[in-house]
């Protein structure tokens, strides 16, 4: 594949540091009696938290066709699978930030090496999982049908759990995430379902 990296480079770049930030939604409490003050500042937070998300995905949406049009030969959304989108990542790891450890690496599972390495840079799964789930929900809000969306395709899901499944053992760390105890569950007894679930890619089945 051979890909015109001048016109696309600097905007990847903008994309990708910011692709890890966490979209959460602020909620403002007090102690006070309900007021309408109250309750604007809240719904003003909650705008303000949704509007990154949504300039976030806007960004990803128009850097992603901007790669397909740099694709030589040139790429169509219609004709777009999951393959071009594995090529669409593979590409953004040279923009990269995140040490992710060969085998042969003294530091390889280390969380906290005492040194540098030669080791490749890498996007972390973190971003990659969180850049597919924006590029996923805007290819439908952009007309797509949800059964042709290239980024649910089983193909990108297994990469997505190749990926956190290398940096994790190469970066020594754990994406596992505790699962959240049921309401009115006892505690300090034994349960049947495993303590740690790993997260689901976007697509995958519950």
């Amino acid at each position: 594949m051979e890909l015109d990296n001048s016109n696309i480079d600097s905007t990847v770049r903008t994309v990708i540091t910011t692709s890890s930030t966490t979209v959460s939604t602020v909620i403002t409490t007090t102690n006070a009696p309900n007021t309408n003050t109250g309750l604007a500042s809240s719904s003003a937070a909650t705008q303000v938290t949704l509007s990154r998300y949504e300039n976030q995905k806007r960004r990803d949406w128009n850097t992603f066709g901007q790669y397909l049009c740099n694709h030589r030969p040139p790429l169509s959304l219609p004709r777009c699978s999951g393959a071009h989108v594995l090529e669409f990542l593979r590409y953004l790891d040279q923009f990269g930030k995140t040490k992710v450890h060969i085998q042969m690496c003294p530091f390889f599972g280390h969380p906290n090496p005492p040194a540098p390495c030669p080791c490749p840079l890498r996007q972390a799964w973190g971003s990659l999982d969180a850049l597919i789930g924006r590029l996923r929900a805007a290819f439908e809000e952009n007309g797509g049908k949800p059964e042709a969306n290239p980024f649910g395709a089983r193909a990108v899901r297994l990469y997505l759990r190749e990926v956190r499944d290398m940096q994790a053992k190469a970066r020594g760390v754990s994406y596992l995430k505790k699962r959240r105890k049921r309401p009115g569950a006892p505690t300090g007894l034994p349960s049947s379902s495993p303590a740690l679930l790993p997260p689901h890619p976007p697509g995958s089945s519950q």
